[in-house]
C-alpha cells in the first residue's frame, strides 16, 4: 500500500477532505531539495513500515499539529519555506500581546479594589487622632529643605593608554614589531589589540584600587579639613547640630523621661583606653589624669563643629567661665570638679557639662563615665564597685548608644564593658565596640578580634591605636597620620568588613548617632504633642480659654503667692514658733549639761552629795547662767527668721515662679529687706523681757513636774539616738572587729595615761588625729579609719551608760520636788528653758 492510498483512507476515516496532491507534492519536494536521497528514502521506508495502530502513524491531513502524535522522522518531510505573509503579522502580534494585556488589566483591577478596601478599613478602624498625627508627621518631614543635599560623586579613573606599554613592553617581554603586527590578518590583529586593552585596563584599575586602600591622611585635602573628618554634608550636619541643640533643651524640661534624644555613652574598665579614645576624637588632651580614680562624676561632652573658623575652645555652662582656649586649663577644671567629690563617696551622679567648639570635631554628644574596677583599695568604700556599676547602668539605658571600650591585649570574655552592655542590650543593636591598643597584638589576631562571631555586635567593632599626646604642641593630625600609617602597613586591615582608625570611628559615630536620633524623633514628637495637649487643657481649666495679658498674668501669679503664704502663716502660728524655739533651747541645754556635769569626774557621786556639798549648788548657778546669758534673744529671733526665709524660697520654687528667675530673686530680696528692718527691734524686745531670768528663777511645783517629764523624754530620746548610732557602727565594721579595736584603743589610752600623757579622753578632732597617727606609727594592726570608728563607739558607749544613769536618777523620788534642784540640774534647766520660750515667743510672733 502506497503512502497516497494510506492518506486517502485516513482522510476518509477522519471525515476530512482528501488532499493527496498536496501531500505528494510535499514528499516530492522533500526528496528532491531538502534531504539527500538516501536519507529521504530511509525516512520514507521507516514511516511506511510503521504500524497503523501506533500514534506515529495517525495524523491529520489538514496539517493541524494539535491532537497529532508525530512520527520521529516526520520533521524530515517538512518544507523549507514558511506559509506566512505580511497580512498575518497583526494577527500574530495580537496573539503574542493578548496575554500580557489581559494580565495588566487584571492587575490594575486588583490594585484598584485593594485601594478601595484599604480606604474603607482606614475610615472604619483608624481613629481621627492617628490620621492627624500621620498628617502632622508628614508635614514635618516635608518641611525639611533637602534641596541642598548633594550626593557624593564617584569618578572613574581616566585611562591614558599612551602612557602604557602592553605585554612585552614594561613587563619585560619583547616589544611587538609594527611590521609584523600589520602583516597579521585583520581578525587576529583586532583580537590581540583587544587583549592588550583588557590587560591595560586591569592594571590601571588595580593601581587605583591600591591607592584607595591607602590611609586617607595621604590626601592633602583631608589634612586641611581636619584629622579624619569626612566630606561635609551641609544638610545632615545642620540637622544633627539642631537635634543636639534640641537634646540640650529637653534636658531643662522637668520630668522629661519620654522627651529624650540619644547620646553616646562611653564605658570601659580602668586603663582600657577610654580617655585616649575621647581625646583622639577631640584632638586635644583635656581629660583628668591620675592614679587614685580621678573621674568621679559623669562628663557630658558636647562637640560642636565650627567650619567657618579655626578657633578651638571649651565652655563650662555650669561655671560660667566663658571661652577657655587653653585645654590644660580645661583639664585642670575637670580635675578640680571631680576631686570635689569626697573619697568616702568616691562617685557622684551629678554630671559635669562641657562644650568644645572646633573645626576639627564632628557634631557629637558623648558621656564619659568612671571606669569599672574589680576591687577597691583600703581608702575607698567597700560598695564602690556596685556604685560605679549602678551609675553606668543608669546611663546606658535606651535610647542612648553604648560605646564599649575594650583593650586588644585582654580577652573579650573578661570585658566589663561588654558584660554591662549585654545586660541592657542583649542583641547588640545599639552597642559599638572599640578595641584599643591594636599595636600590641599581631595583625591576624587583631583582625580576628574585630571580626569575631563569639560576641557579635550589629554595629560592629572599630580598632584604634589611641595613643595620648606625648609632647605639648603635637597636633592631632600627626597622631592620626601615625595611626593610619600603622594600619596601612598591614594588608590584613584592608579586608572587607574590617573597620580601623580614628577617622573611621568618627564617621561611624556620626552615622549611628544620626540614625538613632532620627528614630527617636517620632517618640519625641508624640511626647511634645502630649505635653502640648496637657498644657492646653490646664490653660482651659485655670483660665477658661480667656485671653491673658502680661498684667493679668503677673496679677494672678502674685495672688497665688499671697494665698500660699497665708496658708503657711496659718500653719506657722504661736504653737509652731514655740516648738521651734523650745527645740533650739533643748539642744543648748544638752550641751551645757554635758560640759558642766557629764564630763565632770565627780558626776557619779552627784546623787549622794548634791544636798550636802556646796560644789553642786555652784555648778547649778553656772549652768543656769550659761543658759540665760547666752544671747537667747538674738538666737531665737534669728532661728525664726531663717525658717521664714526657707519657706519663702519653697513658695517661690513652685509654678509659675520657677520659670521666672529674675522675678523670684526680686521677691527674695524684698523678703530679706523686710526681715532685716524688723529683726533688731525684735531682738531688743526679747532680751528686755528675759532679763529678770538672768538673776533668779522661781519655780513652783506644777512647773517642776512638767519640767521633770520633759527632761526625762529628752534624755530618753538622746539615749535612743546614741544606741542607733552605735548599732550603725557595729553594722559597718563588724561586732568582733570593733570590739577588738575598742580594746586596743582602751589599752593604748591607759598606757598613755600611766605615762602622764593625759586622761585618755579625746575631746578635740586635732587631738584624735594626732593620737591616731601616733598609734599608726607604732605599727598598729588597725587602719586609721577603724581606729576612728573604735574611738567613736567608745564615746557612744560611755554616753549611753551616763544617760541611763541620769534617766534613772530623774525618775527617782529624789527629783520629785523642787527642793532638790541641785540634785536634778536637767529638770531645773528644762523649767528655765520653758520660761524663756514662752517669754520670747510673745514678742517674736
Amino acid at each position: 500500500m502506497t503512502i497516497s492510498t494510506y492518506l486517502s483512507r485516513t482522510s476518509v476515516r477522519a471525515g476530512g477532505p482528501l488532499r493527496t496532491r498536496h501531500v505528494d507534492t510535499e514528499f516530492a519536494t522533500a526528496r528532491s531539495s531538502y534531504l539527500p536521497t538516501q536519507q529521504t528514502s530511509r525516512s520514507y521506508t521507516t514511516f511506511r513500515n510503521a504500524p497503523l495502530g501506533t500514534p506515529s502513524a495517525r495524523f491529520s491531513p489538514l496539517g493541524h499539529r494539535a491532537n497529532v502524535f508525530r512520527h520521529p522522522n516526520l520533521d524530515a518531510f517538512r518544507p523549507n519555506s514558511q506559509h506566512r505573509t505580511v497580512f498575518s503579522l497583526p494577527k500574530t502580534a495580537f496573539s503574542v500581546l493578548r496575554l500580557p494585556i489581559a494580565a495588566a488589566g487584571t492587575g490594575a483591577g486588583v490594585m484598584a479594589f485593594m485601594q478601595y478596601k484599604v480606604n474603607e478599613w482606614q475610615k472604619e478602624y483608624v481613629p481621627d487622632w492617628a490620621r492627624d498625627a500621620y498628617s502632622q508627621a508628614s508635614d514635618w518631614v516635608n518641611s525639611f529643605d533637602m534641596s541642598k543635599v548633594q550626593l557624593p560623586e564617584f569618578n572613574l579613573p581616566e585611562i591614558d593608554f599612551s602612557k602604557f606599554q602592553f605585554p612585552g613592553g614594561s613587563s619585560g617581554g619583547p616589544t611587538p614589531d609594527p611590521n609584523i603586527t600589520a602583516a597579521l590578518p585583520d581578525d587576529r590583529r583586532r583580537r590581540e589589540e583587544d587583549e592588550d586593552l583588557d590587560f591595560a585596563s586591569r592594571r590601571v584599575f588595580r593601581e587605583k584600587e591600591d591607592e584607595l586602600a591607602q590611609p586617607a591622611v595621604n590626601s592633602r585635602d583631608d589634612v586641611k579639613k581636619g584629622p579624619g573628618l569626612p566630606p561635609p554634608d551641609e544638610a545632615l550636619m545642620l540637622l544633627t547640630k539642631k537635634m543636639i541643640e534640641i537634646r540640650n533643651l529637653l534636658k531643662t524640661v522637668n520630668n522629661n523621661t519620654t522627651m529624650t534624644l540619644p547620646s553616646i555613652v562611653v564605658i570601659g574598665s580602668q586603663s582600657s583606653g577610654k580617655s585616649s579614645v575621647l581625646e583622639s576624637i577631640v584632638g586635644h588632651e583635656f581629660l583628668p589624669k591620675g592614679n587614685n580614680m580621678v573621674t568621679r562624676r559623669p562628663i557630658e561632652l558636647t562637640l560642636i563643629h565650627t567650619p567657618d573658623t579655626t578657633e578651638e575652645y571649651g565652655e563650662f555652662p555650669q561655671l560660667g567661665l566663658g571661652r577657655v582656649h587653653d585645654f590644660t586649663l580645661v583639664q585642670k577644671h575637670l580635675t578640680d570638679m571631680n576631686l570635689a567629690v569626697s573619697s568616702e563617696e568616691c562617685v557622684s551622679p551629678k554630671p559635669i557639662e562641657l562644650k568644645i567648639y572646633s573645626p576639627n570635631v564632628p557634631d557629637l554628644t558623648l558621656i564619659d563615665l568612671p571606669g569599672y574596677i574589680q576591687i577597691h583599695n583600703r581608702n575607698q568604700p567597700a560598695i564602690l564597685k556596685e556604685k560605679i556599676a549602678e551609675l553606668c547602668e543608669s546611663y546606658i539605658r535606651e535610647p542612648n548608644i553604648i560605646l564599649a571600650v575594650c583593650s586588644a591585649d585582654v580577652d573579650l570574655a573578661n570585658s566589663e564593658a561588654l558584660r554591662a552592655s549585654r545586660k541592657v542590650d542583649p542583641k547588640g543593636r545599639r552597642t559599638i565596640g572599640v578595641v584599643t591598643k591594636m599595636d600590641l597584638v599581631e595583625p591576624e589576631a587583631g583582625v580576628g578580634i574585630l571580626t569575631n562571631r563569639d560576641y557579635p555586635l550589629q554595629l560592629g567593632y572599630v580598632g584604634v591605636v589611641s595613643k595620648a599626646v606625648p609632647v605639648k604642641g603635637t597636633t592631632s593630625t600627626a597622631l592620626v597620620r601615625g595611626e593610619d600609617a600603622f594600619f596601612g602597613s598591614y594588608s590584613q586591615f584592608r579586608q572587607r568588613g574590617v573597620m580601623v582608625g580614628t577617622q573611621t570611628l568618627r564617621r561611624r559615630l556620626m552615622e549611628v548617632l544620626e540614625d538613632h536620633m532620627g528614630r527617636s524623633l517620632h517618640s519625641v514628637v508624640d511626647a511634645v504633642q502630649t505635653e502640648l495637649e496637657d498644657a492646653r487643657y490646664q490653660f482651659k481649666v485655670h483660665y477658661n480659654d480667656r485671653k491673658i495679658t502680661a498684667e493679668s498674668y503677673v496679677a494672678d501669679s502674685v495672688d497665688s503667692l499671697k494665698q500660699r503664704f497665708k496658708e503657711f502663716a496659718k500653719q506657722f502660728g504661736k504653737p509652731q514658733v514655740r516648738e521651734e524655739v523650745r527645740s533650739m533651747l533643748e539642744a543648748r541645754l544638752l550641751d551645757i549639761c554635758e560640759s558642766v556635769y557629764w564630763e565632770d569626774a565627780r558626776v557619779s557621786a552627784l546623787a549622794k552629795t548634791c544636798l550636802t556639798d556646796p560644789y553642786w549648788s555652784g555648778r547649778l548657778d553656772v549652768a543656769s547662767g550659761a543658759l540665760t546669758k547666752s544671747g537667747i534673744g538674738r538666737s531665737s529671733v534669728q532661728h525664726v527668721v531663717d525658717i521664714l526665709k526657707r519657706n519663702m524660697e519653697r513658695l517661690t520654687a513652685t509654678e509659675p515662679w520657677v520659670h521666672h528667675a529674675e522675678s523670684r530673686q526680686k521677691i527674695m530680696d524684698f523678703t530679706n529687706e523686710l526681715l532685716r528692718s524688723k529683726i533688731h527691734t525684735t531682738i531688743d524686745q526679747v532680751e528686755n523681757t528675759i532679763k529678770p531670768y538672768k538673776f533668779e528663777v522661781e519655780v513652783n511645783e506644777q512647773e517642776w513636774v512638767e519640767g521633770q517629764k520633759r527632761a526625762v523624754k529628752l534624755l530618753e530620746r538622746q539615749l535612743e539616738e546614741s544606741q542607733k548610732q552605735l548599732q550603725g557602727i557595729k553594722g559597718q565594721v563588724g561586732r568582733r572587729k570593733l570590739r577588738n579595736a575598742m580594746k586596743y584603743v582602751a589599752r593604748v589610752d591607759r598606757e598613755r595615761k600611766a605615762a602622764g600623757g593625759g586622761n585618755g579622753r579625746i575631746r578635740e578632732v586635732d587631738g584624735e588625729d594626732a593620737e591616731s597617727q601616733q598609734i599608726e606609727d607604732q605599727s598598729s594592726p588597725y587602719t586609721l579609719n577603724l581606729l576612728a570608728k573604735a574611738r567613736e563607739a567608745s564615746h557612744l558607749q560611755s554616753r549611753i551608760t551616763l544617760l541611763q544613769m541620769r534617766t534613772a536618777a530623774l525618775k527617782s523620788r529624789q527629783c520629785s520636788t523642787s527642793e532638790s534642784k541641785s540634785c536634778c540640774p536637767e529638770v531645773f534647766l528644762s523649767v528655765v528653758a520653758e520660761k524663756l520660750t514662752y517669754t520670747a515667743v510673745m514678742f517674736i510672733h
